[in-house]
């Protein structure tokens, strides 16, 4: 940039910069309408150097930018999670909090009932009937002999996901469950709210939700899987709702504990002897009904433990109380108080089950490893959901796998991509498969899905392979390569006892295949297009050095007797096409013997076959067609080459990489044995 536009981008980046006084001052000094234009004419070329170098910039970081926006995504995702999880957890604790805090206050309730015996059941009932009459759907509560109401008020309920507020509803509290109704947007006459829901008080939690302005004055009610939010008048209000609900709850539980206690009888009861012998097997249910103890303390607190702990996640504490229960009633016989404790009990299984299961959905984050599920697949394996658990574990897994190789980047050599490839995929899966025999050590039925499971992940990773090996048309050497580094990455899962070579090998037959019938089809191209401009001629190397490279070259492909078919000054006693060929096939030979599968036995060697009948075919028309002696001597010469050096090397080469003789190459050299022949004859094989 001239001195002129240095000066001007100082004088435009200058932070004291006026554009008035600057037009102003342009003006003044300028001549003409010319001094205007080339003016603006070097403020435009600024303007567009300075979007040029803008766009330099963002092309240099653009892939930092959406790698740094992917991370954020996923950092921004978990923290969520994560801010959620402390919410509930905050909550609960300032629920149990109030509730210890409460219980000064049932000692005082207790007094106040004593005080005031007189007050009847017939009175809160009555109240109970008169504000029913106001639900539309409501007339049924009734129906249930005891049940009275505790508390009634107005509060507004909000959406749980988005906390915007949903209905205006009248929540009734009785003495063993709660109901919610709605308002009637047209009322009818004294009817002025609507059936909504009815929650046993033992199938719900109360939460208290920590106030955030504007969201204040909210408690949460936890019926899993769903939950309800609802919001208070005041925080008065919202505080008789938790102390009230807390209170009657507690009420329920020891009111049932007592009435239990009460069915066990306390004076002899006469048994009547019968006549009929049938009777005997029907007096066993009546004596086993009592002999087992359900009034323990903690198994009447059982099913409301088993809530609060799925609501805090904690999963041991959950499995560790069913077993606890089931150690209990091992040896006792299954009674009608039994069947309904069970009935509870299996409730909150079923719920305990869909929480565990969640966590193990590929819906939740994939990082952390396969370490990351081993505490929701114990918990189910000790809930008894052994095949469950394996399901989702290796589901999980497959979904991991399948991001981590979509994640992957294409770039650079396909090799370097190979081995990234397989660096991931196949740690992957011997972790997975570590995980797998420690999470599943004791259940031996459940290894036959995870061998089927690695099979389906093989075939995931091979359509990655061959979409960037095969269908990109490698060349024959890099395919080689990158097949050689798979086999090495699947090699080393043989050390926890699973061998999947097998399964690569047939995943890869056909792609393989392909790419050396391909690569066949191009030697034999190019070998006819050498045929076809064979003047049979010696090869001059025109300077030692490329002469000892040559030399180099054969020798690596195998070709030890080569040294007598060189001459002196740079010359070989060799035409240039029967060299050329000789590198390639040998080339084609190597990479197909690094390609090898036995299913290929076939593939390779006819492929072989058919490239040497080329050179072979052409020696042979070249002999019968030439009339010159000496040209004569010199393709009898090269034929010799091939049939007693090159042919051998191959069967030789081929043998050693196989671990078997190839009979088609020998009885296509016993086929084609040139014969020492008169100059003047055209008969060159027998």
């Amino acid at each position: 940039m001239s001195e002129t536009g240095n000066r001007l981008r100082k004088l435009l980046e200058s932070p004291n910069f006026d554009p008035q006084n600057y037009v102003k001052q342009l003006s003044q000094q300028s001549d003409g309408d010319r001094d205007l234009q080339e003016h603006r004419q070097k403020i435009q070329t600024l303007a567009d150097e300075t979007a040029q170098n803008l766009k330099k910039n963002v092309y240099k970081n653009y892939r930092q930018f959406i790698e740094t926006a992917k991370e954020i995504s996923y950092l921004e995702s978990e923290m969520y999670q994560l801010s959620h999880i402390l919410t509930e957890q905050k909550s609960i604790m300032e629920s149990i909090t109030q509730a210890l805090l409460s219980t000064d206050k049932d000692e005082t309730s207790k007094e106040m009932q004593a005080a005031f015996p007189k007050e009847t059941e017939e009175l809160k009932q009555r109240t109970l009937t008169s504000l029913l009459e106001k639900v539309e759907g409501g007339k049924n509560i009734m129906d249930t002999p005891g049940r009275h109401l505790v508390y009634n008020g107005d509060l507004v309920e909000f959406d749980v996901d988005n906390m915007s507020p949903i209905q205006k509803v009248h929540a009734f509290l009785m003495n063993d469950c709660l109901l919610i109704a709605t308002w009637l947007p047209n009322r009818r006459g004294t009817v002025k709210y609507k059936y909504n829901a009815l929650y046993d008080l033992e199938s719900f939690a109360v939460v208290n939700v920590k106030d955030n302005p504007p969201m204040k004055d909210m408690f949460k009610i936890l019926m899993f899987p769903d939950s309800r939010i609802f919001q208070a008048e005041n925080s008065k209000i919202k505080k008789e709702w938790l102390e009230i609900l807390d209170e009657t709850k507690k009420n329920k539980v020891s009111k049932d504990k007592h009435k239990k206690e009460e069915e066990v009888p306390t004076s002899p009861v006469r048994v009547e002897v019968s006549t009929n012998p049938f009777d005997v097997e029907g007096d066993e249910p009546a004596e086993a009904e009592e002999s087992v103890d359900l009034s323990l303390e903690w198994i009447q607190e059982l099913p409301e433990d088993l809530d609060v702990c799925i609501a805090q996640r904690d999963f041991e504490g959950a499995v560790d109380l069913l077993d606890k229960l089931n150690e209990y009633l091992k040896d006792q016989p299954v009674t009608q108080r039994v069947k309904e404790l069970r009935s509870k009990v299996d409730e909150r299984v079923r719920q305990l089950t869909e929480v565990l299961v969640f966590e193990l959905s590929p819906d939740r984050s994939l990082r952390g490893g396969p370490k990351a599920t081993r505490r929701a697949v114990s918990q189910l394996i000790r809930l008894g959901q052994s095949t469950k658990a394996c399901e989702l574990f290796l589901k999980n897994r497959a979904a991991a796998v399948q991001t981590a190789i979509r994640q992957l980047r294409i770039e650079g050599a396909t090799l370097l991509y190979i081995h990234k490839l397989c660096n991931i995929f196949f740690t992957s899966l011997l972790e997975t498969a570590k995980e797998f025999e420690m999470d599943f050590a004791g259940n031996t039925g459940c290894y036959s899905a995870f061998v089927v499971w690695s099979r389906s992940a093989m075939r995931m990773f091979v359509d990655a392979f061959s979409k960037q090996v095969f269908d990109s048309k490698e060349s024959l050497s890099t395919a080689a390569e990158c097949v050689k580094v798979a086999k090495e990455h699947c090699q080393q899962l043989t050390d926890i006892g699973l061998d999947l070579t097998f399964t690569l090998q047939s995943l890869l037959v056909k792609d393989i295949k392909a790419g050396l019938l391909s690569y066949k089809d191009i030697i034999i191209e190019a070998t006819k297009h050498r045929n076809s401009e064979e003047m049979w001629r010696r090869m001059n190397l025109m300077t030692p050095e490329a002469l000892a490279k040559l030399k180099d070259e054969m020798r690596s492909c195998g070709m030890g007797s080569f040294e007598q078919y060189t001459g002196d000054d740079c010359w070989v006693n060799l035409s240039y096409t029967i060299v050329a060929f000789t590198k390639q096939m040998m080339s084609f030979l190597e990479e197909g013997l690094k390609l090898y599968f036995p299913e290929l036995h076939m593939v390779l060697l006819e492929s072989l076959r058919e490239i040497i009948l080329v050179a072979v075919q052409h020696v042979d028309y070249s002999l019968r067609c030439e009339q010159d002696p000496e040209k004569k001597s010199f393709i009898m010469q090269n034929a010799t080459f091939l049939h007693d050096t090159v042919l051998p090397v191959v069967e030789r080469r081929f043998e050693e990489g196989v671990g078997k003789p190839a009979k088609q190459l020998q009885d296509l050299r016993k086929s084609t044995r040139p014969v020492r022949i008169n100059p003047e004859s055209t008969t060159s094989v027998v």
